[in-house]
Parts: C-alpha cells; sequence; structure tokens
C-alpha cells in the first residue's frame, strides 16, 4: 500500500465492526450527519462488516434503526440515503481471505478507507490482514483507541501497521476523535486572547476532567479490561494537555502541528504513585456496583475512576500542576477545563471560557444534550467529533489523527502508572455510585 499523496479523497469505507456499540452510536449517526451537510463524497459506498452472518438487508435494517436510536435529529432523507449506501459482509478476522473479501466488495476499483471499529484485541489480526489483502494505491487504515495497552504493544502494533503499509505513514491513522470536538479542536485559538495569563506564573493547577454519571452499563466486559486509565485518561486526556500546554506550531501545516505536540508530550514526567489515585464504584443512589455487571471479573481489580497528578518540564510551566481526571457512575457530568489562577480572574471571557469563581475558568469540553423535534442527542460533540474522524480519513488529513511517535510517547509516562497499580503500590479506593467519587487527598 503507497501513499496518498495527491490522491483523490477516498469514496469507499470498510467498517470493520459495524455491528458494535461504537459504530451504532457514533460512527453510523456521524456519517448520517456528514451526509447531511454535504461533507462526505459523491458516490461514497459503504461496506459493513462483522462476525455475524448477516446479508445486506439485515444490515440495512440494523443501520436504519441504529440511526433511528441515535441520530433521529438528522433530516431523514439523509439516513435513508445511508441505509440505501451500505451492504455487508462476513468477516472472521483469523482468516484473512474473508477481509479480503469484504475489502473487495465495491463497486468498481481505487483506495479503500478501513476503519477498525473492535475491540483492542483484534486490532493486531485486522491489521495483518489488511495488508495482505493488497489495498490500492492511497488507501489508509484507521486504527481505533486504545493503541495498545501499554508502551511495549503500541509499539509492536506501529510495527504491523508500517509492514501493512509499506512504510507510509499517512496511510496509517490512529484514532482520536477528542481531537475533533469543537471545543477541544477551538483550544489554540482560545490561547489567543488569554495570552498574557497562559504559564505558569499566571496558572497554579490546570484540571482536565472527564467525568460521567453514565456506569459502564453494557461496555462492562470491554471496560474491565481496560479501565478508566485507558479508556479515557491515557488517550483523550493526554491530547486535550497537548493542545493546551505545547508551544503554538511554528505554521498551520500538519506536520508542525504534530511536531508541536510530540514535543510537549516528551516534556512530562512519569508520576511518582503518590500522585495517582485510583477508585471502583459500589453500589449507591447511582446504580449497583461495578462487580455487578455481566463481564466484569472483581478480582481483575479494574479501575472506574483515574486521576494523574503532571508535571510539564518546560520553562513556561514551572510551578504548574496538571490534574486529568475521569470516571464512571459519578453524581454530574463534568467535562471540562479548570484553571486556577493565580490571581483574579478577569471580569470578561472570550467565547467558550466561563468565570466559575474568582480564580478560576472553566472551558467545557462537551457540549449538554440538545433536542430537536423531540429528539434528544446525548454527547453531541462526541458525534460531531466522529464526524470530523471520518472526514479526515476519507480525506487524507490527519488533525484528528496520533503519529506514531505520539502514541509512544503517551505510553512513556502513563505506562509506570499501570504497572504501579498492578502491583498494589496504590490502593483501589472506593466511591458509591452516583456520589461526588472517593474523598480528596485518599
Amino acid at each position: 500500500m503507497a501513499g496518498r499523496a495527491g490522491a483523490r479523497v477516498i469514496d469507499r469505507l470498510l467498517l470493520l465492526g459495524a455491528t458494535g456499540d461504537l459504530a451504532g452510536r457514533f460512527l453510523l449517526p456521524a456519517l448520517a450527519e456528514l451526509t447531511a451537510t454535504g461533507r462526505l463524497p459523491a458516490g461514497l459506498q459503504l461496506v459493513g462488516s462483522a462476525a455475524e452472518d448477516w446479508d445486506d438487508a439485515r444490515f440495512a435494517a440494523h443501520v436504519a434503526a441504529r440511526l433511528d436510536e441515535h441520530a433521529g435529529d438528522v433530516p431523514a432523507a439523509a439516513r435513508r440515503a445511508l441505509v440505501a449506501a451500505a451492504r455487508y459482509r462476513r468477516v472472521d478476522l483469523d482468516v484473512p481471505a474473508t477481509v479480503a473479501a469484504a475489502a473487495g466488495a465495491f463497486d468498481g476499483a481505487g483506495p479503500v478507507a478501513a476503519y477498525l471499529a473492535l475491540p483492542p484485541v483484534h486490532f493486531p489480526a485486522a491489521v495483518r490482514a489488511l495488508g495482505a489483502a493488497g489495498l490500492a494505491t492511497g488507501s489508509r487504515i484507521a486504527v481505533e483507541k486504545p493503541f495498545g495497552r501499554d508502551l511495549a504493544s503500541a509499539r509492536s502494533l506501529n510495527a504491523l501497521l508500517a509492514e501493512a503499509t509499506g512504510g507510509q505513514e499517512q496511510a496509517e491513522f490512529r484514532v482520536d476523535h477528542f481531537l475533533g470536538m469543537p471545543a477541544v479542536a477551538g483550544l489554540l485559538a482560545l490561547r489567543g486572547p488569554l495570552a498574557t495569563r497562559w504559564d505558569g506564573e499566571h496558572i497554579a493547577q490546570v484540571d482536565v476532567v472527564w467525568e460521567e454519571t453514565l456506569d459502564a452499563g453494557g461496555r462492562a466486559g470491554f471496560y474491565d479490561r481496560t479501565g478508566a486509565l485507558r479508556d479515557v485518561l491515557q488517550n483523550h486526556l493526554v491530547q486535550v494537555l497537548t493542545l493546551l500546554a505545547m508551544e503554538l506550531p511554528a505554521t498551520s501545516a500538519e506536520e508542525d502541528l504534530h511536531r508541536a505536540r510530540l514535543a510537549l508530550l516528551r516534556s512530562v514526567r512519569a508520576p511518582a504513585p503518590a500522585a495517582t489515585r485510583r477508585a471502583r464504584y459500589t453500589a449507591g443512589p447511582g446504580g449497583p456496583a461495578y462487580t455487578a455487571a455481566d463481564g466484569v471479573d472483581p478480582a481483575r481489580g479494574t479501575e472506574t475512576l483515574a486521576e494523574l497528578v503532571l508535571t510539564v518540564d518546560t520553562p513556561r510551566w514551572a510551578g504548574t500542576r496538571f490534574v486529568l481526571r475521569t470516571g464512571k457512575a459519578l453524581a454530574a457530568d463534568r467535562k471540562q477545563v479548570l484553571l486556577h489562577l493565580r490571581s483574579a480572574a478577569p471580569a470578561e471571557c472570550p467565547p467558550g471560557v466561563e468565570r466559575v469563581g474568582d480564580t478560576r475558568l472553566a472551558i467545557p469540553l462537551d457540549g449538554a444534550q440538545r433536542a430537536s423535534a423531540g429528539v434528544r442527542v446525548h454527547a453531541p460533540g462526541e458525534r460531531t467529533a466522529y464526524g470530523a474522524v471520518l472526514a479526515d480519513v476519507l480525506s487524507g488529513s490527519s488533525r484528528t489523527a496520533v503519529s506514531a511517535a505520539e502514541a509512544e510517547e503517551a505510553w512513556r509516562f502513563t505506562d509506570p502508572v499501570s504497572r504501579a497499580w498492578a502491583a498494589g503500590e496504590v490502593p483501589l479506593l472506593e466511591y458509591p455510585a452516583g456520589s461526588a467519587g472517593p474523598p480528596a487527598g485518599r
């Protein structure tokens, strides 16, 4: 598979894992939204693939049902168009010929964008099968997060991708949909009006918070093998950190953006175990205990809340603490960046920034639920983000992607945390579902 230099926009999308939760809640609704706004290539062909023994009609019915459930605010004509464009091929990832057949199920010839909406355990087999499928020049392979379970596995997966794509990084796309969320994508622009305060002299602490009332629910089987650290903090929140703390890129070119993000990641110190917390929710006013969910093995000690206190070792951020925290089954949804200033917060703030205290500013990261014609849409910022990811995958952009070096560098300072937790060096705290989490200082 060669690179995409000068290639046209890809109009063939192979969605591996098309019957799963990620595809149903976000990817298919995002494709419908892109269809409605005219942001997909004309004549886009969609081939969904999974292990289920379905035909085109069964998959079309599945797509229609998921769009009714999660994209009811999208015009019906756009939803119908996506359903009409969908076809299905069963795959067995351990039988590469089935993956090759799915990749070849499009009308005509041309590059294919293969999106791996799969559990991470299946990434290696899928990448190997796609590498053996003889994808056309200009094709891309998009891999979801978490990208590996640790630094060693991330390096191994990078090597597999390089082998599958012939070493063309442009053909590789490591997904982090947070980079496509409107509020996250706008962080660099927000820094302009606050430039005179954007350093350790003026900011004592930066909290990057993604707390949810939602429990592990139907994802418990996946979640129990992943945990809060790998599911959200090591990738999503770390990428938010890069945009908040990096030096501004030399130019607007994507290469300079990746270079600036990588430089910031290299400046982050690995935290001592004492600078980390992990916890798991028990039964409470918000619902049953995590350990009662189907697919959970209590002996794994999987955390549903993770917190790291990081130091960014650059002159700009001397003396500033960066606190990254994520958790499930909490009392309230809090998805924001909170800036703790050393002096009074400005009375007037730029759009996207809220004054929430005498010395605190908040930057919301995700839109609240919105209603349209009686239809409520959960996490519209995330759906919009997946639309940005899909548009980038098809167009050849890499703004919502993570480079090979960035993926490995993020593990450099989070991998020691995972090892310390596995060794029992940090206690697994508990908090009732529906509470504010474990008390501070524990």
